[in-house]
């Protein structure tokens, strides 16, 4: 695999700067010197510098990663500016990646940033076998199969995730991912007679885990009797995601608030084809227009937390689909595909 090979020589012969010891002291102390290296080696994708796309940037330039391509073939528009605050107001009608270089490079100037304007659709093989992680965000199903279809086979670790309005998701494809996890466990110190007293020992230990392809999503069965029971404690999160991609899939683009009750009609009208009956109110799909600002930090932040998890091999990663729900702003991960 691309990150379990590749990686191990590149960290091999790298050493921090002076420079780049001092930048990053306070994340090396955080997560250890080796995963500041394995940070150091690391190429990553951001395809989509919507609001969610320069949230991700961020984080991930600021962790201290190798190379971050920035990668969109669209315009800036007003609606970016709810939350995209990479593109300055003067770059309206710009491409977003390109908009985005000057403050992305500011943030961090030992991290090579580039743009790519290039559709994503035109991208193949060898394009995202530059990277050791590949973040999509804006796509279709089709488009995200397609590109989880090729990760797979190259062995680079695939995330897909989104916001609209107040609601995002992530799903990630990571095949068998390995990391080191810190499990607790309680030690008596006391002597005999005397009240108990216990110490914390944390010990390291070395897991493997199997995360689905994308296509489990794309089967999984929203009116299936063991989902619905989770409705009550989850809320229809689920429901709204595939509600909101069989809209996109349909008219090829997203709910628009210049348009908005006519698109909350025909999103009302996939939620009643999909799913009768539903628990998911049509004030919810009042929600879910452009990308505000808070539900960009909730899931960008996540998003990004996840890659470093993923490049460090510490601690475990979402697995493998996070939802962050628009009525109680609270986030939880549901598990598909996994057996």
């Amino acid at each position: 695999m691309k990150m379990d090979v590749e990686e191990h020589a590149r960290e091999a012969g790298v050493e921090l700067t002076d420079a780049e010891n001092e930048l990053y002291d306070r994340q090396i102390r955080l997560w250890g010197l080796e995963s500041q290296k394995r940070l150091r080696t690391a190429n990553i994708l951001i395809s989509g510098l919507n609001g969610l796309g320069a949230e991700i940037t961020k984080n991930i330039i600021l962790s201290g990663v190798n190379l971050v391509k920035l990668h969109d073939d669209k315009l800036v528009t007003e609606e970016d500016f709810c939350s995209q605050f990479l593109a300055s107001r003067e770059s309206l009608g710009n491409n977003r990646a390109e908009a985005s270089l000057t403050r992305a490079r500011a943030l961090n100037p030992m991290v090579d940033i580039s743009a790519d304007t290039q559709p994503l659709s035109e991208k193949n093989a060898d394009f995202f076998g530059q990277f050791d992680v590949v973040v999509i965000n804006g796509a279709s199903n089709e488009e995200l199969l397609r590109i989880d279809t090729i990760c797979r086979e190259l062995g680079i670790k695939f995330f897909a995730t989104d916001v609209w309005g107040m609601f995002g998701f992530h799903y990630a494809g990571l095949q068998k991912h390995s990391y080191v996890e810190n499990v607790i466990k309680y030690k008596v110190i006391s002597k005999p007679n005397e009240k108990v007293k216990y110490e914390t020992v944390s010990t390291p230990v070395q897991r493997e885990v199997e995360y689905p392809s994308y296509s489990n999503w794309l089967e999984f069965n929203i009116n299936a009797p063991n989902y619905q029971r989770k409705l009550k404690r989850d809320g229809p999160g689920i429901i709204l995601l595939r509600v909101l991609q069989n809209f996109r899939s349909t008219y090829k683009r997203d709910p628009n608030y210049k348009t908005r009750l006519a698109d909350i009609a025909l999103l009302e009208q996939i939620r009643d084809e999909l799913v009768p009956n539903s628990a998911l109110s049509s004030d919810t799909l009042g929600l879910l227009f452009a990308q505000i600002s808070p539900a960009v930090a909730v899931v960008g932040g996540v998003v990004a937390q996840e890659i470093i998890k993923v490049v460090t091999k510490m601690e475990a990663p979402h697995r493998n689909l996070f939802i962050f729900n628009p009525e109680t702003c609270m986030g939880y991960v549901e598990q598909i595909g996994v057996h």
